[in-house]
C-alpha cells in the first residue's frame, strides 16, 4: 500500500517544491508548527539581570526602558526595549563632574524622570568622600527627544530650606504638581539624629527647585525596619486602581535584613501630611536564605511592554554578609496586588530560575 503522504512529499520534491512532513505519532498532542509557536510564547529569562548593579532604576517611554544604576564615579544610561535583555543593551556615560565640587564623589542612586516635557537625572553626591555628612541630592536636565546623548545641564543642588544630609531622591506627580521624596536627617549630624534616615516629603516648584518645609512621612519603627534604623530608596507606583503607594527600603543596606516595604497615600488631596500615609505592617519583599537571596532593596517598578503586568526592578546579594558593594545585583520580578489594591508579598527567587518573560 502506498504511503500517500510520502508520496506526495516524493513528488513534490522532484517538482523542486518544499516539503513539509507532519510527523505528528498517536498520542502526539503537538505538531512541529504548534512547537514553534508555543517556544515563542514561553520565552524565558534567568535573575540576575547583570554582574552587579546597585540602586537599580528604569523608566519606560515610548516602547523603550531607560535604566541605570550606581556606579560611584559618572552617570550611565543603558537602552533597551526588553529589560530582561539588559546585558545586553546600549550604554552611554551621559555625565561625569569635575573634580573639586560639591557633587564630585560618589554619585548614588541615580534616577531618570520625564516631567514636563523634558529629561531629568536625580543623584546624590558629596565633595568629599571621606565625609559622608556632605551628602546632598543634585539634578542634570535634557531636553533632546532621547536621553541617550551627552547634552545634559548641571541644573544644581535641590534641597529644601533646612539643607540638611540627602539620599534617594525620586519626584512624583499627582495631577499637574509634583512633589519630591528623599532620605534624609532630622538634624545636620548623624548623632543629632540619632543614627536614623527618614523620608521626607517636599512640593516642587520646578524639577530643580524646592518650596516649602520639607515634611515627615516615615521612619523606621516597626522590628523589621530597625536592624540599622533606616528608611530609604523611596519610589510610587499605582496599582490597576490608581492607587499611589510608596516603596522603599528599611533596615542598613549592609545588614541581610534590607527589605522593601511601602506606605499607601490615603488623601491624594494632602501628601504633604503625615496622617496621609498609610504604613504596610509587613515587607513587600525580604531576604530568603532559602533561595541564596540577601538583602533585596532599593527599588523601582515598570510596565511589561504590552502594559499588562507590573514589574519590580530590585537589586541583592548571592550571599550572606556580602553588604553594600558591587556585590549587588539587578533582579526582576512580575509583582501583583491583592483584591484591596494591595502589593502581594513578593518572594525573591532563587538565581538562575527559569522565569517568563513580561509580556510583550
Amino acid at each position: 500500500m502506498i504511503n500517500l503522504p510520502k508520496f506526495l512529499c516524493f513528488i513534490a520534491i522532484l517538482s523542486g517544491m518544499a516539503c513539509v512532513q507532519n510527523h505528528k505519532k498517536d498520542g502526539d498532542t503537538t505538531t512541529r508548527e504548534e512547537e514553534q509557536h508555543s517556544s515563542v510564547e514561553t520565552e524565558t529569562f534567568s535573575n540576575p539581570l547583570l554582574d552587579s548593579g546597585p540602586d537599580p532604576w528604569v523608566l519606560k517611554k515610548d516602547g523603550q526602558y531607560y535604566y541605570t544604576h550606581t556606579l560611584g564615579d559618572r552617570l550611565v544610561l543603558w537602552q533597551t526595549d526588553k529589560m530582561e535583555k539588559l546585558g545586553e543593551a546600549t550604554s552611554l556615560e551621559i555625565w561625569k563632574p569635575e573634580s573639586g565640587h560639591e557633587y564630585s564623589h560618589d554619585l548614588w542612586a541615580p534616577e531618570i524622570h520625564f516631567i514636563d516635557g523634558k529629561w531629568y537625572m536625580y543623584f546624590a553626591a558629596t565633595a568629599d568622600q571621606d565625609r559622608d555628612i556632605n551628602r546632598r541630592m543634585f539634578v542634570l536636565e535634557n531636553s533632546s527627544d532621547s536621553p541617550m546623548n551627552t547634552q545634559w545641564e548641571f541644573k544644581g543642588k535641590i534641597a529644601d530650606t533646612s539643607d540638611h544630609w540627602a539620599i534617594d531622591g525620586t519626584v512624583m506627580s499627582i495631577g499637574d504638581k509634583h512633589y519630591f521624596i528623599w532620605s534624609g536627617w532630622r538634624g545636620k549630624s548623624r548623632p543629632e539624629n540619632t543614627g536614623k534616615q527618614q523620608l521626607y516629603i517636599a512640593e516642587m516648584e520646578n524639577p530643580w527647585t524646592l518650596k516649602g518645609e520639607r515634611v515627615m512621612i516615615s521612619e523606621p519603627e516597626l522590628e523589621w525596619e530597625t536592624n540599622g534604623l533606616v528608611n530609604e530608596g523611596p519610589v510610587t507606583w499605582r496599582n490597576p486602581n490608581g492607587d499611589t503607594f510608596l516603596f522603599y527600603s528599611a533596615s542598613g543596606c549592609w545588614t541581610d535584613d534590607y527589605a522593601i516595604g511601602a506606605l499607601k497615600l490615603v488623601d491624594p488631596e494632602a501628601p504633604l501630611h503625615p496622617d496621609s500615609w498609610q504604613k504596610l505592617p509587613k515587607p513587600v519583599l525580604a531576604k530568603s536564605p532559602e533561595n541564596s537571596i540577601y538583602a533585596p532593596g532599593h527599588n523601582s517598578f515598570f510596565k511589561s511592554p504590552d502594559g499588562s503586568e507590573d514589574w519590580i526592578l530590585y537589586h541583592a546579594n548571592d550571599n550572606s554578609g556580602d553588604g553594600c558593594g558591587s556585590a549587588r545585583k539587578p533582579r526582576m520580578q512580575e509583582i501583583e496586588w491583592d483584591n484591596n489594591g494591595f502589593p502581594q508579598s513578593v518572594k525573591p527567587v532563587f538565581r538562575s530560575s527559569v522565569l517568563t518573560v513580561p509580556s510583550h
